[in-house]
This record gives structure tokens, C-alpha cells and sequence, in this order.
């Protein structure tokens, strides 16, 4: 069986192509500038890169470029579109109504665009691609809804409420949701699976990349995790300013005559590692930058590393201990020196790390804790797409 995996932007689209008797990926690749003009990128599982330009008016050419690209020429993968038996598809925002992954129905692509609200930048363009996907492959190849958002279901209201009058979450959903949730449910899936269980187990997972996010699993579940109403909440983060007092925010949109759209752009992509820096919203630039003695930079280092601290030590608290923490995503599985800064001085919840352990432990299942430690500390990389895969092929071949 062979599912496609699509990941869709607002003028992007990221697919794999996987193979699930052995689940490994035959094809990856970007469409890319939907809308504006166009450029593929695809690359095989033996090494092939196929790159050119072309044009992308909307998501639908966009999907029939992939199907060609994948099934002609140096790139070619599958004789026809009909070898693909299903397609999964990552959404963001499920809001209360979809705590698991679903079978796309014209209903649910309705549903998906009537959370626009709660995912602006997401929601309405995979949408629309779901949409544009149907076009290509008709309706008769069945496709699947995997939420990012699902996975936090299992927080409790303790844990999801906001402290605003009740009507709102009555009339509006009002709530952390959380995020991440894909490859939140994959590092607990893979944990218990090295470890033969989750089952009576505290885990603290930190996903952190570009966008981060922490979740707090007690029994294989989430019962707390960083990201709230939107992915804006939590920590510092490459463009995110994370939580911040909110009169912060309607102080600097007086002081500043900015309007609720600008000032969410402020606080979405001009602010985190961006915005204190100066410099990049790239960790690595920033590495380099302090290295080189930019003292912003490396402040805007320092208070990813203390927020983070500040949550495990947090999540540790709210769950009566901590038997292991992960490290996952672009920052967490290949930043050593940031995963040991986190994890120093923690000797007081049980963790020691082993510094060769740790430096040795990047782009690859490892753990890195000392002889001894009480608190288990790994590396586990992430895979989004593998677990929108599973959940495809298990909800289509019933």
C-alpha cells in the first residue's frame, strides 16, 4: 500500500510518498510559490533530485505537477496516480470536534474551514488543498484528517482552561489546544516502544525547531503541554514571542497605533529569536552570532534555555515527578550544547547528563543520561509523516 502524505501551506505543499509494507519513503518534495509562479523539488528515495520551475496558479496544479513528477521522467516512482491507495493529510486545528484522526468527507473539509478562526494561517489553505486533491485524484482515493491538535485532547480542564469569563470558551471554544501534536504522539509511541511501556511513566517531550513546544505524558497521555489557544503560547521561539504578560500587548498597540491583524503579525513574525536578536530567527545563526560576541544573541539563547527549564521544572511539579525527558525536531535532535544547557543543574529532579553522551547522541535514537541518573534524558527524531501514514492506512483499510 501506498500512501501520499501532504503537508499544505498557503503557497506551499510538502509531500512524501511512502511505501507502507516497509514503510520507507520512496519520494519527497516542495511545491513551492502556489500562486505566485511556481518551482518543484522532488528527490527519491535512491538519491534523484528533479528541481525546475512551473507554474502554480492554485494547489490543484500544484498536485497534478507531483503526480507527474512522481510518475515520469528521472523522478518517476510509480507508473500511474492509481498505484496511490489513499492520501493523509496534516491539519492543524481540529478545535473541540475532531479529538482524533478522520476520514475526509465534504463535511469535514467544511469543518476544517470553519476553524479558520482558531488557525488563520493553516487551516484555510489545507482546506482548500484537500479540496484541490479530490480534483486531481477524485473521490474515490480516500483521504485522511490527522490533527495536530488531537493528540492534547486527553488535558484535563485544569490544565486547558484560561482563567477569562466561562461564556467565552461556551461561545467562542476558548481553551489551550495545543500543538505539535503529531510528533508529540510519535516520540511517546516510539518511548514506549523502547522501553516496552509508558504505562505508570512521566515524560516530559520537548519538540523545539523554529516553532517549539513542550508536552507533559503521564501514562502514554498528555496532560499539559506549552502551545495554548494558538501556537503563539509557550516559550520563545524563532519569529514567536511566546507567553508574555497580556497587557504587554495592548500597551505596545496603543503606544504604537497598531490594529489587532498588526499586532498579532508582531507578535507572530517579527518577535522571538527575530526579534530580540536582531540578528536571525535561525538558532544556528544565533549560535554563531554569539560565538562572535553579539551579546543579543546569545540573550536571546539564554531565555530559550531558562523558559525551557522553567517548564520542566513546571510539568515535573504538576505530575509528582519525571522518569525521562526528549529531545526532538530541528533544534532538540541536533543542537548538543542546547539540549546539555537545558539539562543542567537538574540533579535535584534526578537528572545527571553525560556530556560525550549528550555530544554523541544527535540525528539519531539515543539516550544521554549519566550512570545513575534517576531521570532518563534522549534524543528520539521526530516523523510526522510516518504517523499520518499509519493513521491513513488504519482508518482506510477497515
Amino acid at each position: 500500500m501506498k500512501v501520499l502524505v501532504i503537508n499544505a501551506g498557503s503557497s506551499s505543499l510538502k509531500y512524501q510518498l511512502m511505501d507502507m509494507s516497509n514503510e520507507g519513503v520512496l519520494a519527497k518534495g516542495l511545491c513551492e510559490r502556489i500562486g505566485v509562479d511556481g518551482r518543484i523539488s522532488h528527490k527519491t528515495a535512491d538519491g534523484v533530485k528533479v528541481e525546475y520551475d512551473v507554474s502554480f496558479p492554485t494547489h490543484k496544479e500544484a498536485f497534478m505537477e507531483l503526480v507527474k513528477v512522481m510518475s515520469s521522467g528521472e523522478g518517476k516512482v510509480i507508473d500511474s496516480m492509481s498505484e496511490i491507495s489513499a492520501i493523509g493529510h496534516r491539519v492543524l486545528h481540529g478545535s473541540e470536534k475532531y479529538k482524533v484522526s478522520t476520514v475526509v468527507t465534504d463535511t469535514v473539509i467544511d469543518d476544517i474551514m470553519s476553524f479558520k478562526d482558531l488557525g488563520p494561517l493553516h487551516n484555510p489553505p489545507q482546506a482548500i488543498a484537500m479540496k484541490a486533491c479530490q480534483e486531481v485524484f477524485g473521490k474515490d482515493t480516500p483521504m485522511v484528517a490527522v490533527f495536530d491538535t488531537s493528540f492534547h485532547q486527553t488535558m484535563p480542564p485544569k490544565a486547558y482552561m484560561f482563567g477569562v469569563p466561562y461564556e467565552y470558551y461556551e461561545k467562542y471554544s476558548i481553551r489551550r489546544y495545543g500543538f505539535h501534536g503529531t510528533s508529540h504522539r510519535y516520540i511517546a509511541h516510539r518511548l514506549g516502544e523502547l522501553k516496552g511501556s509508558l504505562e505508570g511513566k512521566k515524560v516530559i517531550n520537548c519538540h523545539l525547531g523554529n516553532g517549539s513546544s513542550l508536552a507533559a505524558i503521564q501514562d502514554g497521555k498528555v496532560v499539559d503541554t506549552s502551545m495554548g489557544f494558538t501556537p503563539l503560547d509557550g516559550f520563545l521561539m524563532g519569529t514567536r514571542c511566546g507567553g508574555i504578560d497580556p497587557s504587554v500587548v495592548t500597551f505596545i498597540m496603543k503606544k504604537e497605533g497598531l490594529d489587532p491583524d498588526q499586532m498579532s503579525d508582531l507578535m507572530n513574525k517579527k518577535s522571538g529569536f527575530l526579534g530580540i536578536s536582531g540578528v536571525s530567527s535561525d538558532c544556528r545563526d544565533l549560535n554563531e552570532a554569539a560565538q562572535k560576541g553579539n551579546q543579543r544573541a546569545q540573550l536571546a539563547l539564554d531565555m530559550f534555555v531558562y523558559q525551557i527549564k522553567k517548564f520542566i521544572g513546571g510539568y515535573a511539579a504538576a505530575m509528582g515527578g519525571v522518569d525521562a525527558i526528549v529531545f526532538t525536531g530541528g533544534i532538540g535532535e541536533n543542537d548538543a550544547e542546547m539540549r546539555e544547557k537545558i539539562c543542567s543543574d537538574m540533579e535535584y529532579l534526578g537528572l545527571t547528563v553525560d556530556h560525550e553522551a549528550c555530544q554523541n547522541a544527535s540525528r539519531k535514537e539515543a539516550a544521554f543520561q549519566a550512570e545513575g541518573s534517576k531521570v532518563e534524558a534522549w534524543v528520539l527524531p521526530t516523523n510526522e509523516e510516518l504517523m499520518i501514514a499509519r493513521d491513513t492506512v488504519e482508518l482506510t483499510s477497515k
